[in-house]
């Protein structure tokens, strides 16, 4: 007999699923948003609509360029996962909801551990209310990250990059 999964762990293998949608040729991540455990929307990393995607066209800008992980996001094709899914809800539904983010690797198909919005998805998730980030490492293991933290932590002014 199967175990049932907690509420967490349900919630990011609902993400992960959604990551297996993603497009991007280095990473595929899946987002949802949560309220009072209502699924309140979804998204994945992909080009934006009617552009080809990077699996589409066999390459990525960025790796192309050896550009690091966490930095010149401006040249990749995607919309990431966390913005999606902010795009598809309303900021009414989102005040004091949870993010759940989920990260396949596009070469190995295994779970990325350790990844974490980028400083842009930082912001769009500060402004569109949403209290906690969760972010899955491995089948059961998971870091919750309260969205007042990145508030009163403001890393963006030291560097620090995520992804």
């Amino acid at each position: 007999m199967t175990q049932r999964p907690d509420k967490t762990n349900y919630y990011l293998d609902i993400a992960q699923t959604v990551a297996l949608r993603g497009t991007c040729i280095r990473r595929k991540f899946g987002a949802i948003i949560v309220k009072n455990d209502s699924i309140i929307s979804t998204g994945y990393a992909g080009a934006p609509r009617g552009r080809k995607n990077c699996c589409d066209l066999q390459y990525c800008q960025r790796e192309k360029l050896n550009i690091p992980r966490g930095e010149r996001y401006e040249l990749c094709r995607s919309v990431h996962a966390e913005a999606n899914a902010i795009i598809a809800a309303s900021r009414e539904n989102m005040i004091g909801s949870t993010l759940y983010l989920a990260c396949i690797d596009y070469k190995t198909g295994e779970l990325a551990s350790g990844t974490s919005p980028c400083q842009m998805c930082r912001r769009m998730i500060i402004n569109a209310g949403i209290e906690t980030v969760v972010v899955r490492d491995t089948e059961t293991e998971y870091r919750i990250i309260r969205t007042e933290d990145w508030i009163d932590n403001d890393d963006s002014l030291d560097g620090t990059l995520g992804y």
